[in-house]
């Protein structure tokens, strides 16, 4: 039996079989993990130029409430994360999560106010669940609405170049803003953002028109199609969270270090302070601390140390103190970088550990995040 037979494919997939894509199953999805150049020029292509990434595995969704006002969608959906929602400017984004009773993270997302409605995106793997967690929990007050869309990411310090081609007005969008706009005749929606590091967008485009639009990015000479294998590294390297490996319903925000992306509105002493699940941890937490922090880690050596290491605070492995959630070798760092939970004890940068790599204990320092400096045009 082929077992690639059930996995769903988005609508480039087509292209990525021309552009010889190499592609494995991922989130229910058949996606490319590269191409003939491979992941390391790939991610050094993403630096330097501009990459074009498929996600449009993730989910789209419009949050509108049944009256018809934003207001009362951005207060149904502000229940279900600890994000000021209500106070996001239109045409703007902003990084936010779902959270459970517990304080863990259900799914990290992007929020959007466009117009009298929300436009959220959230992970492939989630996109089922969150869904039905919205229905459950704001369904009486608001509409629902996965789209069936195609979403591309343009990322790197030449996407402005590429994507102006196509129109010009882009170059006055500042990070985190949105627009409706049209792309080789397609209407589409761009914002500037992404999970790289780099100064880029995100592209929501009609299913029908999604390789018209890529394929047109893809004529320019500073862009190239980049897979799922630099995407990780990339997004690695800029010290961004990937759900499922550094957070999820075992950690908590403050513990993930994300409590930039909760507003003073939302905290203690805030205009709508509490209100969403898990609000008593996560509001101690923020006002307390956590016994244990998300970090970077800079292995010594070569060897690269990779996700579910366990992490010691001595060379001989005897006190165990964490684990590490993400890791691998990152190109433009020319070195191997890792991401993991330790107490709070030995959070502090500088802080040297022991990871266990087939049977030895490699010393890592505990290291400020990004690994590299991010290029988002404020």
């Amino acid at each position: 039996m082929d077992d690639t037979a059930a996995l769903k494919k988005t609508p480039l997939h087509a292209l990525h079989l021309s552009l010889g894509a190499r592609m494995v199953p991922f989130a229910g999805y058949e996606m490319p993990v590269q191409y003939s150049a491979g992941v390391l020029k790939e991610h050094l292509q993403t630096r330097a130029g501009a990459g074009l990434f498929d996600v449009s595995h993730m989910g789209q969704v419009v949050v509108r409430a049944k009256s018809g006002r934003y207001e009362d969608a951005a207060l149904a959906l502000e229940s279900l994360v600890p994000v000021d929602i209500l106070g996001l400017a239109e045409g703007r984004q902003r990084y936010g999560f779902f959270t459970d009773e517990n304080g863990g993270i259900l799914d990290d997302l992007m929020i959007t106010h466009l117009d009298d409605h929300l436009f959220v995106v959230v992970n492939a793997a989630c996109k089922e669940a969150d869904g039905a967690h919205m229905q459950k929990h704001i369904g009486d007050r608001c509409d629902i609405s996965l789209l069936d869309r195609a979403l591309v990411a343009l990322q790197g310090p030449r996407a402005v170049a590429v994507l102006a081609e196509l129109w010009a007005d882009v170059a006055a969008m500042k990070f985190m803003d949105v627009r409706h706009c049209r792309l080789h005749d397609v209407s589409c929606l761009v914002s500037r953002s992404g999970y790289s590091g780099e100064d880029g967008f995100e592209i929501s485009v009609p299913t029908n028109k999604a390789e018209d639009v890529a394929r047109r990015l893809l004529e320019h000479p500073d862009a190239q199609p980049i897979g799922l294998g630099a995407r990780d590294s990339l997004r690695l390297e800029a010290g961004l969270c990937l759900y499922g490996n550094d957070i999820d319903t075992t950690t908590t925000p403050v513990e993930a270090a994300l409590e930039w992306a909760m507003q003073k509105a939302r905290r203690t002493g805030g205009a709508r302070a509490g209100d969403f699940p898990g609000a008593a941890r996560i509001l101690g937490e923020l006002d307390n601390g956590a016994t244990r922090r998300r970090v970077g880690l800079k292995p010594e050596g070569k060897a690269p140390v990779r996700g579910h290491s366990k992490l010691y605070a001595d060379a001989e492995g005897k006190t165990e103190i964490g684990e590490v959630t993400s890791g691998g070798f990152g190109p433009s760092v020319e070195g191997p970088v890792a991401m993991g939970y330790v107490p709070v004890s030995h959070a502090a940068v500088g802080t040297q550990i022991y990871a266990e790599v087939r049977g030895k204990y490699l010393p890592a320092t505990v290291a400020a995040l990004p690994f590299i400096t991010p290029t988002y045009k404020r």
